[in-house]
Formats: structure tokens, sequence, C-alpha cells
């Protein structure tokens, strides 16, 4: 089986690193807040092109906890894509605030950014443009607006719109290092990017318990930190993220020259402006259900992301109508693509794609 990604490559190109790393944790003992930790966040900071950085226990909680910090809650309204992983309307619903869904851009599959900002009411506290797949959506379109911007940047670490970096182009940005993203831990872990010193004080507190100092509580907040093991293994793979990230893209420019003219086979499209980290590399695809299934029965893993949008999903089902979310759900096929997939092996799968659509 070509897998959707081989984690093995990456942990065999740190795992000297990582183990002399984690010896010096075991040695202090510091696996709660241990000085790892701190290196981290100011390193991926700066990788990030922003003042602060605070590192926390998963994605999901990043996305909470900066709508916590921006005091967004019950009575409030966050507007947010219905293309997306479920986590973007848990961690708003997480929160107190209502998830409003809006469409995807049929081409992009990025958030429709005419129909955020024509779905704005007086109750919109903030909008979430997710930076689906690897490539940044277009939030430009939606500054000026009397709302705030949180970024979901957990599947674009290292890509940029215009020059400026995933996480930097909002007022607070969320992201994960699950261990399949561009940059993942050897676990669940996330962080909060910012420019704002006070934003990152009040994310630092709430996600200590509401807590600067021991046993003194000045909020309510709740436990979600990142902790120092994978704290040494974040540092480790961000060191080679750049490259990583360069593999990926070549390896998308062979896919699309493979790939490019093949009947019933739409390659994904990057806005203008973009560098795309191809998080995933997703086509479009007729019998998508079909095909997909006749690619892993031949030893090719595809994926799908995702199959049902938000808005179809029993927790949050609304009687919304988002034609482009609910047409490309049924199309869209994730081909395997990780640092060192060879050619051999996309060859194999673009073999294995167009027989399934025969």
């Amino acid at each position: 089986m070509i897998p959707p990604v081989d984690l093995s490559i990456q942990h065999a190109q740190v795992a000297a690193e990582v183990a002399v790393g984690w010896e010096e944790v075991f040695a202090r003992t510091a696996f709660v807040g241990g000085p790892q930790v701190a290196e981290f966040e100011q390193a991926y900071a700066t990788f990030s092109g922003v003042a602060h950085c605070v590192g926390v226990a998963n994605g999901t909680d990043a996305l909470e906890l900066a709508l916590r910090a921006l005091e967004i809650g019950p009575g409030d309204e966050c507007i947010l894509p219905a293309n997306s992983f479920i986590a973007t309307a848990e961690a708003v619903a997480r929160a107190g605030a209502t998830p409003v869904f809006v469409d995807c851009d049929a081409d992009s599959f990025l958030i429709d950014t005419k129909a955020a900002l024509a779905a704005l009411t007086p109750r919109t506290k903030a909008i979430l443009p997710v930076h689906l797949y690897g490539q940044i959506a277009p939030v430009e379109d939606l500054l000026d607006q009397d709302v705030f911007i949180v970024e979901d940047a957990a599947q674009s670490q290292g890509a940029t719109r215009n020059g400026a970096v995933s996480g930097s182009l909002g007022h607070l940005a969320g992201t994960s290092f699950y261990p399949g993203k561009n940059l993942g831990a050897y676990g669940d872990a996330g962080a909060v990017t910012t420019n704002s010193s006070d934003l990152a004080d009040r994310v630092r507190l709430l996600s200590q318990h509401g807590s600067a100092a021991k046993y003194v509580h000045s909020t309510l907040g709740f436990n979600s930190r990142l902790d120092t093991l994978q704290a040494v293994v974040l540092q480790a793979k961000l060191r080679r993220l750049e490259a990583w990230n360069t593999e990926r893209s070549e390896a998308a420019e062979y896919y699309t020259s493979l790939l490019r003219g093949i009947a019933g086979v739409k390659v994904p499209q990057v806005l203008p402006g973009n560098t795309h980290v191809w998080h995933l590399y997703v086509v479009r695809v007729p019998n998508r259900d079909h095909v997909h299934d006749t690619m892993r029965a031949n030893g090719v893993g595809a994926a799908i992301h995702y199959p049902t949008p938000i808005h179809k999903t029993a927790p949050f089902a609304t009687d919304g109508s988002f034609p482009n979310a609910e047409l490309v759900a049924g199309e869209i096929l994730s081909l395997p693509i990780f640092p060192g997939i060879t050619r051999a092996q996309q060859d194999r799968v673009v073999e294995a794609l167009i027989g399934a659509l025969a």
C-alpha cells in the first residue's frame, strides 16, 4: 500500500535529534513547561512572521482559545466555510458562540469571501477563514470589517499569501500539529499565533486554568498546554519544514503534469498570490466513491477530505444550502503526498487513478 502520508520518512530524519532532546527532558524531568517549549514558541513565531506564539494541546483548543481571548461567546456569531473539518465549528460552539456557515469557492475549495461578507449581521464577532489543503484563503477581502479575523491555519504551516505567512494575516490564528500535518508532532499539539501581546497573554492565561501564578486564578480557563516532549519534536521538524514543503511542491507539480488533460480529472487550482504548501493534493473526479474504493483495493491510499460538509453533520445540521460545498464533497479525492514520496510511487498512484476512472 502506498499510504496517504508516510511519517516514517520524516521520523528517520529527526530521530537522532529527538532522542537527544528527549534525554535532556528526562534528565531534567521538566515534562510540562520545560525550556524547550519557550524555545519552540519563539522559533515558530519567527517562522510565521508574528510576535507571539503560544503552544497548546491541540488545534481545536487553539481555535477555541483564540475566540475566548477575544471574549467571543454566547449570543455571538462566527462565520466559517461549510467545507472544512468539523473542528472549526466545534471550536466556535465550545466557546459558546453560534457557527454561521457559508459556501466555498468551487475551484479553490476555500471560503467564498463574498458569501462571508453577505452573511455579516450585528451579532457577527468573527470570521474564521480556513487555509484548506495547504493554501491561504483570500483574507484581505475580509479585512476592514468591524469583526475579528481568526485564521484556521491547521493545514498551512509555511504557506504564504502575497508574501505574508499563514498565521500572520488575522487578529489571531490557531494551528494544529497533529502528526499528519506539514509540521506534525508525535501526538496532539497546537498553537495560537498573534501580533498582539495582550491577546497572547490572554490565550496563555486561559490555557493554564486562568492562572498567571500558581493557585491564583483570575478567570475561568482550562488545561491546554504544549508538553515539553512534543516541543522537542516540533523544533527538530521545524528546522526541516521549508525543505519538506519544497518536496511537497515538487510532488504536486509532478502530479499536475501527469494529470493535466486526463478526462474526468480536475487538478487543484492555486490562487494568484499564494504559495501552496500542499498539505493535501486534492483532485475532483466523477464517481468518486467508486474511484476511491478501487484505488485502495489496488494498494493506493487515496483519501477523502471531507466527505460531508459541516452543515450536513449531526451536531451542526442546518437547512441552509451551500451548493459548492455539497457538490465538491461528492467529488474530491486526496492523492498520497508527503516529503519523500518517489516519482515511481506517484506514477503508480496516477496509473491506479486512471484505471479506476475507466
